[in-house]
């Protein structure tokens, strides 16, 4: 019996250093459309969400449509990079990615991160068993947990990825068995 999960990286969202709040942008509530018309054709059962707004907002059109509570399940969260303002970005989420134990101060190392976002994941693939699971989240915590059952999907996977992104994983029983990427930018 397969169980797919839907990840669906969030849309493009307005900079905030709150990182709950943080909203869509125009161009992150356009996409939500095309999100919403992409998946209205799969037989949806659930749909799970980050607490985080721009991963709730970006799931939010198929919810209304299919008239589906969202749930929030906090460890799809985004990771912790630091709980202080990295200078260099790219510079930070390097560090992390080329040490998995690595991290900086009050953030998350990818081993941690990752393995509370592979808990979370087979939680709901043995709750959710045999349907169809949209999961409202983040791109590194997303490519965290693939990379768990593949390391293909490693840290140039990450930096390709579009915002928003979805990935069909098909699991059976808590084996990973397919990744089908599902979102193509039309505009």
């Amino acid at each position: 019996m397969e169980t797919n999960l839907y990840f669906v990286r969030h849309a493009h969202s307005t900079y905030s250093p709150d990182e709950y709040n943080r909203p869509l942008s125009a161009r992150g509530f356009t996409d939500v459309k095309q999100i919403t018309h992409l998946l209205q054709g799969v037989n949806i059962d659930f749909i799970i969400s980050s607490p985080y707004l721009r991963a709730k907002q970006t799931v939010e059109g198929i919810a209304k449509l299919l008239n589906k509570e969202i749930l929030i399940m906090d460890d799809f969260k985004e990771r912790i990079l630091s709980d202080k303002k990295v200078e260099d970005f790219q510079v930070a989420i390097s560090r992390v990615w080329e040490n998995p134990t690595y991290s900086w101060e009050g953030g998350e190392s990818n081993l941690r991160a990752q393995k509370r976002g592979v808990k979370v994941t087979l939680d709901v693939v043995e709750r959710y068993k045999g349907k169809n699971v949209v999961i409202g989240t983040h791109g590194n915590i997303m490519v965290l947990i693939m990379n768990h059952f593949n390391n293909k999907f490693d840290f140039q996977f990450w930096q390709q990825l579009d915002m928003p992104d979805i990935y069909k994983l098909t699991f059976i029983h808590t084996k990973l068995i397919d990744v089908h990427r599902l979102w193509y930018r039309t505009n």
